[in-house]
């Protein structure tokens, strides 16, 4: 078989379908079986329903063949799919449209009058949306206007560009969702100035240099979660956390995660935490010379920080003047569409085959989390790079999201077990990390929590409940618009959406959203008065990073970044 010849392209396309069609069998896999026979004896014990949806499909055919026009469903606002002016004005694409929705609408109510149980109703629900939103006849070259137009004025051009885009991605084995030729980890992301001052097997610690004559005595120390790269909190300048942190007069110290391979297999829980949390908090201590650090920990990497403090109070070290949780959960009660993956029988599964030793592919993880939006982070780029035949633009955060790894599987499981499964982290005493028991009420510092409305990953409800899990009295909790990543990365420069704040914390998450004041504009500079307020006064910059005993590695962003997965 000649590579370019019809045979090898159709040997591609094999390729890829049969890679993204196992890729969503292991998504809808989490649904048990009786999810499906549930669905299936709803059809049929739910006459009205059929009824009404076998009229309505009726009354609008027969509209298309009299040609008359009804609109008996209509798309939800902002649903880009049908933005395409035939979708409105074209009789037989209208059909379309409306006929699809009216499915998908009879299959969601098929789901919710299922008799099932609340957590196997979700499940049911998430393969029902996934199969929904597959389903799209935008989805289809035959049926997409927009890609048929494009075919015919390019002469088929189009196709064939789409075709090259296929191939392209079959090799990368993921969807590119940005044109990720417009960017290089150290070249135009990850640039603020500073040094690797410390690596071990499983991080590199970065310092990065001081840009104001004096700075923060403490020191601050960022936790990234360990399933991403830590460079989404250090973008471009213009959007850089990081350099936000470093401008307000602090002295920045960052946590970057190695991504695992085999021969780091082997690590756990116990080792993030110990050579990953503490021992980056103590060298922090060590070379600023001061008597405490201020710490922040961003999505897992705030729950690894809070078992972390957990830790230093069972062993009564007072290293940390304070802690900020940017969207973090500490108690996995509610952890919305992630949740539906998670049972005894999945996590028993992966313990059996990675929990002793192995990896965690973080392209599987990468592959779920784009299943939670699939309308948002798989679709659109099948009809915009396949069907269209062109290329996704540049975006920073998007070739972020594609910057995957891989995780040691004893930590994985370890960490799937006993905060979405089993939601022991917030248990006092239910679980023992380094030594010393977990209790969370003990972690008596001040705390910063930060969460956003639209988050999927991170439901906000669920990092409102850290405030009361914490033995803190100096709480501050904020709540900004957007989602999980663009409600985090929103510099004061754009002027872009808006956060809640309120002095008063209630119980009940919906009560504190009542007497919240709503501001327009970033949340930072909130955040950075309120750190202002734990950097125990302040000092001249330091020359340089490092120390006499921790010199300078190389430069930042360092290696251990810029590894991708195979």
């Amino acid at each position: 078989m000649q590579p370019g010849s019809p045979d090898a392209l159709l040997a591609a396309i094999a390729q890829s379908s049969n890679e993204v069609t196992q890729g969503w069998m292991r998504v809808l896999a989490s649904a048990p079986a009786s999810a499906g026979a549930a669905f299936s004896t709803s059809a049929w014990s739910n006459p009205s329903l059929q009824r009404s949806y076998f009229e309505k499909q009726v009354r609008l055919w027969s509209a298309l063949a009299s040609g008359k026009r009804e609109t008996l469903a209509a798309p939800e606002p902002g649903d880009r799919r049908f933005a395409a002016s035939e979708w409105r004005d074209n009789p037989f694409y209208d059909y379309l449209k409306q006929s699809y929705l009216l499915a998908a609408r009879y299959v969601e109510e098929l789901v919710d009058a299922a008799a099932l149980e609340p957590q196997a109703k979700e499940r049911a629900r998430f393969a029902a949306r996934q199969w929904i939103d597959a389903m799209c006849p935008a989805n289809f070259p035959a049926t997409n206007p927009d890609a048929l137009r494009q075919a015919l004025d390019t002469r088929g051009e189009s196709l064939a560009r789409g075709l090259a885009n296929l191939l392209g991605d079959v090799q990368r084995k993921r969807i590119s969702q940005t044109d990720e030729s417009a960017f290089e980890v150290g070249r135009n992301l990850a640039v603020t100035p500073g040094e690797v001052v410390y690596e071990n097997e499983l991080i590199q610690l970065i310092q990065y240099k001081a840009t104001t004559p004096e700075v923060a005595r403490r020191p601050l120390v960022m936790v990234p979660p360990c399933i991403n790269k830590y460079y989404i909190l250090d973008l471009q300048l213009e959007n850089s956390f990081v350099a936000h942190a470093v401008a307000s007069g602090h002295t920045v110290f960052m946590v970057s995660w190695r991504n695992i391979e085999k021969p780091q297999g082997h690590y756990t829980w116990d080792d993030y935490l110990e050579e990953g949390i503490f021992r980056a908090l103590r060298l922090a201590q060590e070379i600023a010379k001061s008597d405490q650090v201020n710490a922040l920990g961003f999505c897992v990497g705030g729950t690894l920080l809070g078992a972390a403090l957990a830790g230093l109070s069972a062993k009564k070290e007072d290293r940390v003047a304070s802690a900020t949780f940017l969207t973090t959960m500490l108690d996995f009660s509610d952890t919305g569409q992630i949740g539906i993956f998670v049972d005894q029988a999945s996590v028993a599964a992966r313990e059996a085959a990675i929990g002793h030793g192995g990896v965690m592919p973080g392209a599987e993880l990468d592959f779920v989390f784009s299943s939670l939006r699939a309308n948002d982070l798989v679709w659109p780029y099948v009809v915009n790079n396949y069907l269209r035949g062109a290329r996704p633009a540049a975006f920073d955060l998007l070739y972020w999201n594609s910057d995957g790894t891989n995780l040691p599987g004893p930590m994985f499981c370890y960490y799937l077990r006993n905060t979405y499964l089993e939601n022991k982290l917030c248990v006092p005493g239910a679980l023992a990390n380094c030594g010393v028991p977990v209790d969370l009420r003990k972690v008596a510092l001040p705390v910063f929590v930060f969460s956003t409305r639209e988050d999927h990953i991170v439901p906000w409800r669920s990092a409102y409940r850290t405030l009361a899990h914490l033995g803190s009295e100096d709480k501050t909790f904020v709540l900004g618009a957007s989602g999980h990543i663009a409600g985090v990365i929103n510099p004061p420069a754009k002027k872009r959406r808006s956060h809640w704040v309120s002095d008063s914390h209630p119980a009940d998450p919906q009560a504190w959203f009542g007497n919240a004041v709503e501001t327009p504009g970033s949340w930072w500079p909130v955040w950075s008065d309120w750190l202002a307020r734990h950097a125990g006064g302040t000092r001249k910059a330091p020359a340089k990073p490092g120390s006499a005993k921790y010199k300078p590695i190389e430069p930042a962003p360092g290696r251990y970044v810029k590894q991708r997965i195979h």
